[in-house]
């Protein structure tokens, strides 16, 4: 019997012709319900709505959007402004900072190198990158280009992120991961940016040039996406670009320039909805574009097929989550995959996509503001509207519960009053010194101008230390990573002295 139902999930039914009105497909290709009559052109209709109400209600300064639907670009449209200080208008083709959204283009990047027999998906990162190294040494030996891409390669959520935030290079980055500490390999999921560059490199490795070069040459060029790059000196150059802004005072203001070279195959791209219709042109055509193989559809199929649970479920009749290499890839309630990604930076920008393969169609939306889930609500009620002719799920408050507290202050002491009668401190020459962390690099504690300082990272950036307890001491904090209003405490405790910022994986404990 078990062997009869494998074969029925293969291959579909034997014997007898079946009834016209049943399907001769795997039961796997068939949806739970039909899509609904001129079912994309409907769901665009309402597009100019949706968009200008969640600007409305939102205040983001600027967004682009573009669906793509039998092999065609069907809309394409910008809203708002680029920079709140010109307010030039967003078009079609200007440029954004896709943050994440640079994964799976990176995964086609590598899928491309894939079925070139350059490199393979289960390549050992050690074989093309002999220097790096994670903990444990027979998760070194094993871990595969794969893995990172899956982010299961047992390091810790955004393992690296706070080095790029400290000026480290890539180089720099990668080669301190060897210093945290391991989740189960292969069986555990965290999402890592720099998991996924280092993946990068190693393909680049194998192509012999760089990985910027890499993308240019194999995916951008071929695809005709003329504005597309993973350097950020090249988004710096474009005349038509959005500006990311970020929500200070109740309003979108544009104080921060977001720079990820160092994380460029994960976060590094920037591009326009219409370039980006090439790349979904060729998704929906499995790896073809006017007629040319791009990306062979046998090394880009396991990049959109589940590699490791990403989100399990909390009751029995939940849909899983999945991630493939660089994809997230989900069921609809409709029974139809979908394969999605979003991006943001906290310096400001916010982006989404989704594709619906069986629908034949994939939309895209870029914001110049701060994550807040505008992107992810407008592509989910054009999703449900595709499917089901009707927004199903009330997704603009799911998404403001979602991002609710992403770009909140961090820090135990943000937003707090110190003590009205702390206790008093050393005198400020007792914390003088330099404390070791193999991590982070040196701290290098000193008094200037009567002002404790606290200096750490690449091209040390200083920051003043207010006093707060007894040993207990603040520093404020604005990087990617920690929003205007972020503060980090700072304690003192005999020859060490622990920055909270710094201390998620027990790594942030420094020794003079």
């Amino acid at each position: 019997m078990l062997g009869l139902v494998v074969m029925l999930a293969a291959c579909g039914t034997s014997g007898p012709a079946p009834a016209k009105s049943l399907s001769d497909e795997p039961p796997q290709l068939i949806p739970a319900m039909a899509l609904p009559d001129n079912a994309v052109a409907n769901a665009i209709a309402k597009l100019d709505g949706i968009a200008e109400d969640l600007m409305k209600s939102s205040g983001i300064p600027g967004m682009a959007i573009a669906v793509v639907h039998g092999g065609k670009t069907l809309y394409a449209k910008g809203f708002g402004v680029r920079d709140t200080r010109t307010a030039d208008k967003v078009d079609p083709d200007t440029v954004f900072q896709l943050a994440s959204l640079s994964k799976p283009l990176a995964a086609t990047v590598v899928a491309n190198q894939v079925g070139k027999n350059i490199i393979s998906w289960d390549t050992p990162v050690i074989d093309k990158l002999p220097w790096f190294a994670l903990s444990d040494p027979a998760v070194t030996r094993m871990l595969t280009v794969g893995d990172l891409f899956a982010h299961r390669s047992g390091l810790p959520d955004h393992a690296g992120d706070l080095l790029e935030d400290l000026g480290f290079d890539r180089r720099s980055v990668l080669d301190r991961l060897r210093l945290l500490p391991l989740a189960q390999f292969r069986t555990s999921y965290a999402y890592t940016n720099f998991g996924v560059t280092a993946a990068g490199e190693t393909v680049a490795a194998a192509a012999g040039t760089t990985w910027e070069d890499l993308a240019q040459r194999v995916l951008y060029r071929p695809l005709g996406m003329s504005s597309t790059s993973s350097r950020f000196a090249d988004f710096v150059a474009r005349t038509d670009k959005a500006v990311g802004h970020v929500l200070i005072d109740g309003r979108y203001q544009p104080r921060f320039t977001r720079d990820p070279d160092p994380q460029s195959p994960a976060g590094g791209v920037s591009a326009s909805v219409n370039d980006l219709t090439h790349w979904l042109t060729m998704m929906l055509a499995d790896g073809s574009y006017n007629g040319t193989v791009v990306v062979d559809p046998a090394a880009l199929l396991p990049a959109v097929t589940p590699q490791i649970v990403s989100t399990p479920p909390s009751r029995p009749a939940m849909r899983s989550g999945f991630y493939g290499y660089g994809f997230n890839v989900g069921t609809s309630p409709a029974g139809r995959v979908r394969l999605s990604h979003s991006g943001a930076f906290d310096f400001g920008a916010a982006t989404n996509f989704v594709i619906i393969p069986a629908a034949d169609v994939a939309i895209v939306a870029l914001t110049n503001a701060a994550p807040s889930g505008i992107p992810e609500t407008l592509t989910a009620e054009f999703a449900d509207l595709v499917e089901f002719g009707e927004v199903r799920e009330d997704w603009r408050t799911l998404y403001d519960d979602a991002f609710a507290g992403i770009n909140a202050p961090i820090g135990e002491l943000a937003g707090k009053q110190p003590p009205i009668t702390p206790i008093q401190m050393r005198p400020l020459v007792a914390y003088v010194g330099t404390y070791a962390n193999d991590y982070w690099g040196p701290a290098t504690v000193a008094v200037e101008g009567g002002t404790l300082t606290l200096s750490v990272g690449a091209q040390p950036r200083t920051y003043p230390l207010t006093h707060w307890d007894g040993d207990v001491f603040t520093m404020d904090l604005t990087t990617e990573n920690a929003p205007p209003g972020s503060v980090s405490k700072v304690t003192f405790t005999g020859n060490d002295l622990t920055v909270e910022v710094f201390d998620d994986d027990k790594m942030g404990i420094f020794s003079r």
